[in-house]
C-alpha cells in the first residue's frame, strides 16, 4: 500500500497563478496503487484531486488534502493494427505519446501547440487542436478506465456503459480517477504548412476557404493592429520531411528568447506593450514547412502567461473577433500577445464545449505577472454575450447557473458525478462552485483576477 507522507512543498501550476499545500503527495505506479489509495482516503474522509502537468490555469486541482500525480503510471502500448487504437496509461505526456506513436509508424489525428500535459489530463479538460472536420482530444477516446471513489474499477466505452462514457470524455476528474484511456490512432501522416501574414478583412474575406479547404486552420490577430497570421496545413503528396534543426532552432529564439525578452520589457513598462504588438506583427513568420503532424502541431512554450478561452458557435467566428477588435481599440489594453482563433468540429461529449455545434476558439493571452483582471472581464462579456463556452482549463468565472444553462446533458452528468461520488471525494471548491450550485468559495479561492493560494510557509519548496 502507498504511504501517505506529509508534504512540506508548495504546488503551483504552470503559469504560477495557482498555489496550494497539499497535506501529501501521492505518485502511484499501479491501478493497484490507485485502488488501495482511493479506499484509504474513503475510509479516513480526505479528499483527492489528481494533477497531470499543472497547466490549466483554474484552480481545478488546487487542494489542501491529498494530491495525486500519475507521473509514473505512464507508457504506451503496442498499437492494434486492425482496430487502429492503442491503449496508453494516465500518466503519459503528450510529448512521449506522439514519439511512441511515431516509432510504431502512426499519430494522433490533431493536438494543441502544448505536448506537455498528460493525455488523461487533456481528456479531461476538453484540450483541442485546430481543424473544422477534427475534434477535441476527448473524441478520439474509445475507451476510459476509472477507479471510482469506493475503489471499483470500471471500463467504459460505446457498448460497456455508454452513457458513462460520454460523461467520462470530459469529466475535470470528478467522476474518479482515470487510469488508462485506449485512443483511435492513424497512420503517421505528413503535412504541408504554410504562415501568411494578411489583414484582418482579407482573412476574413477568405475564412470559409481557409476553414473549409485546410485540414487544419487557425489565426493570429496581433492587439493593436490590423495584422494577423494564418496557419494552414494539408496533407502532403509524396513529400518527405527534412531536417528540423535549423527550423526549430529559429522557433526556439524568435518565439522564446526573443518574444521572452520582449515580454519583460512589457511587464517592466506596461505602455510599451502596443508598440511591442505592432512590431510582432511587422515580423510574422510567411514561411512554408514540411513535416509530420506532431512536428507541426506543437511549439515549445517557454513564455508563461495567462489564458482564458472560450468557444462560440463556429459562424460567430468574425463577429466575436470585430467585436473583441473593437474593444482593444476604444480601451487600449497593454496587451501584446496575440488572440489565437482556431475551429474544433462539433460532438456529443456531455460536458465538451463543442457540444452539438461546430464550434470557434479564440482564446487571449496575458504575459505571467502582468495586469489582465480588466482585459479578461471585458473580454468575457464578449463571449457571454454569444452563448459561449469556456474552455475547462483556462480563466473563467462561470457559477453553477451558468454552466446549466449552457450544457444540455448536464444534470445527467450530475447525476452519475453523484453515483460515483456521493462524498465529493474529487470535488474541491472551485467545482462545487460550478457544479453543485454551492456558491461560496473558501478564502482562498476567488475570481480569474486573483491568486488562488493557501497561505503557505515562508521559504518552502515550490514544485
Amino acid at each position: 500500500m502507498l504511504s501517505l507522507k506529509e508534504n512540506q512543498k508548495i504546488w503551483q501550476n504552470w503559469s504560477g497563478i495557482v498555489q496550494s499545500k497539499p497535506s501529501h503527495i501521492v505518485y502511484p505506479t499501479s491501478v493497484e496503487d490507485v485502488v488501495s489509495l482511493v479506499k484509504r482516503c474513503n475510509k479516513e474522509g480526505r479528499k483527492i484531486r489528481v494533477v497531470g502537468s499543472g497547466h490549466s490555469f483554474t484552480p481545478v486541482v488546487h487542494t489542501n488534502d491529498v494530491l495525486v500525480s500519475l507521473d509514473q503510471l505512464a507508457g504506451v502500448e503496442k498499437v492494434d493494427q486492425t482496430t487502429h487504437t492503442v491503449g496508453v496509461w494516465a500518466g503519459t505526456k503528450l510529448s512521449d505519446l506522439s514519439a511512441a506513436l511515431h516509432e510504431q509508424g502512426w499519430a494522433q489525428e490533431n493536438l494543441g501547440d502544448i505536448d506537455k500535459q498528460s493525455i488523461a489530463g487533456a481528456i479531461s479538460t476538453g484540450t483541442h487542436g485546430t481543424g473544422s472536420k477534427l475534434g477535441s482530444i476527448s473524441t478520439q477516446a474509445v475507451e476510459i478506465q476509472i477507479v471510482t471513489s469506493f475503489g471499483e474499477v470500471l471500463t467504459c466505452n460505446d457498448e460497456n456503459h455508454p452513457d458513462l462514457f460520454k460523461a467520462l470524455q470530459v469529466s475535470l476528474g470528478m467522476l474518479g480517477i482515470i487510469v488508462k484511456v485506449t485512443l483511435r490512432v492513424i497512420p503517421a501522416t505528413v503535412l504541408t504548412y504554410e504562415s501568411k501574414r494578411l489583414s484582418l478583412d482579407e482573412c476574413f474575406n477568405q475564412l470559409a476557404e481557409f476553414r473549409d479547404h485546410y485540414r487544419n486552420f487557425e489565426f493570429y490577430w496581433f492587439p493593436h493592429t490590423d495584422t494577423i497570421q494564418a496557419k494552414l496545413m494539408n496533407v502532403a503528396t509524396n513529400q518527405v520531411p527534412g531536417n528540423r534543426f535549423w527550423r526549430d532552432l529559429n522557433q526556439m529564439i524568435m518565439e522564446n528568447a526573443l518574444f521572452g525578452a520582449l515580454s519583460r520589457v512589457c511587464r517592466t513598462f506596461p505602455s510599451l506593450s502596443k508598440s511591442i504588438s505592432r512590431l510582432s506583427a511587422k515580423f510574422v513568420d510567411t514561411g512554408k514547412d514540411i513535416g509530420y503532424t506532431h512536428q507541426l502541431f506543437t511549439t515549445s512554450r517557454l513564455v508563461r502567461f495567462n489564458e482564458m478561452e472560450y468557444s462560440v458557435p463556429s459562424e460567430l467566428m468574425e463577429t466575436v473577433v470585430r467585436e473583441i477588435h473593437r474593444l482593444v481599440e476604444k480601451n487600449n489594453y497593454q496587451v501584446h500577445f496575440p488572440i489565437e482563433c482556431r475551429y474544433v468540429k462539433d460532438d456529443d461529449i456531455w460536458l465538451s464545449p463543442a457540444n452539438g455545434r461546430d464550434s470557434a476558439y479564440i482564446a487571449i493571452h496575458m504575459y505571467k505577472g502582468m495586469e489582465h483582471e480588466k482585459y479578461f472581464a471585458d473580454v468575457e462579456a464578449i463571449f457571454r454575450r454569444y452563448n459561449g463556452r469556456p474552455h475547462w482549463g483556462k480563466l473563467h468565472t462561470l457559477q453553477a447557473d451558468h454552466v446549466n444553462a449552457l450544457y444540455p446533458k448536464i444534470e445527467d452528468f450530475k447525476k452519475f458525478r453523484q453515483q460515483l461520488d456521493p462524498n465529493g471525494m474529487f470535488l474541491n471548491d472551485h467545482l462545487k462552485r460550478l457544479f453543485v450550485n454551492e456558491l461560496q468559495t473558501d478564502r482562498n479561492e476567488g475570481n480569474y483576477g486573483q491568486r488562488y493560494s493557501d497561505e503557505c510557509e515562508n521559504g518552502a519548496e515550490v514544485i
